[in-house]
């Protein structure tokens, strides 16, 4: 397939989890891709508003991924403010990442209904690749997983699996003005997932539920910045209260197949050493 000369998109997240699996899947496509980020030669940074008309130029179609994320405060007038930019510019087709139980997210998500683009909105929770891809993966790697949950239920989705949805929303008719929760197909407890790694990677891993003030103090003697940790400590506190523990079959619905499995997940990425002590 040739790109077409008429459409180039925009993929807000150069270099995140699914960011840069989206733009990937589009070049394999042969289409023409923009995938920005502070790092990138074409720079787009959410906080400097100077670098968003040329990420934007000539653009028909974006992939919107917001960092941190959608529930920091403050982050409601930005968005809103690059949808209707973006419009403008005639970026018509959005497709947003947001987040699935997220009071905050839901507000970005009505500003992006009500910018005028050709909406698609993709609701996701905690992601498989969470694990093994910043966040988890150095706690998994030294042994020990601990935070402050216990064994509530999550449906973990698939960053593929989310590539896969946003792909088609941008690719193909028909989900123009949808909402799709996305999700894995059964909900996981975080000590669950643990000893399946464990499992997985003939290591002793152990998990720990510990008080969110430990989890503070520990991301803080990290280095961990403080907004990151009130973010972490807000996601944990709000999504694992069992709202988002129901798996849903969006992923089904949009892609004609059944979400990954985390079991399967884990033996993929056990095999590439990344958990390795």
């Amino acid at each position: 397939m040739t790109a077409r000369q008429d459409e180039l998109t925009l993929v807000i997240g150069a270099h995140g989890k699914t960011g840069r699996r989206v733009a990937a899947q589009l070049r394999e496509q042969g289409r023409a891709v923009r995938a920005v980020s502070r790092a990138t030669e074409v720079r787009f940074d959410w906080d400097d508003r100077s670098t968003w008309p040329a990420a934007l130029a000539g653009t028909t179609q974006a992939y919107v991924t917001f960092q941190p994320d959608l529930a920091v405060p403050g982050a409601l007038p930005v968005v809103t403010d690059f949808f209707a930019q973006a419009v403008a510019a005639g970026c018509r087709r959005i497709v947003l990442l947001s987040g699935r139980g997220e009071v905050e997210a839901e507000a970005a998500e009505d500003a992006l209904k009500a910018s005028g683009a050709d909406w698609t909105v993709l609701r996701c929770a905690w992601f498989h690749q969470n694990f093994s891809e910043a966040f988890l993966a150095g706690s998994v790697a030294a042994g020990q997983v601990a935070l402050p949950v216990g064994d509530m239920g999550e449906p973990f989705i698939d960053a593929d699996d989310i590539a896969d949805v946003a792909v088609a929303a941008l690719t193909q008719p028909g989900h123009a003005g949808r909402l799709y929760e996305l999700t894995g197909p059964e909900p996981i407890s975080f000590p669950q997932a643990t000893a399946a790694i464990a499992e997985a990677t003939g290591r002793d891993i152990v998990f720990a539920t510990i008080a969110p003030a430990d989890l503070r103090a520990g991301m803080a003697q990290a280095g961990v910045d403080a907004p990151t940790i009130e973010l972490v400590l807000y996601l944990f506190r709000e999504l694992l209260d069992g709202r988002n523990q129901q798996p849903t079959g969006d992923v089904q619905r949009v892609l004609g197949r059944p979400p990954r499995r985390f079991i399967d997940y884990v033996s993929r990425t056990a095999a590439t050493g990344v958990w390795n002590a």
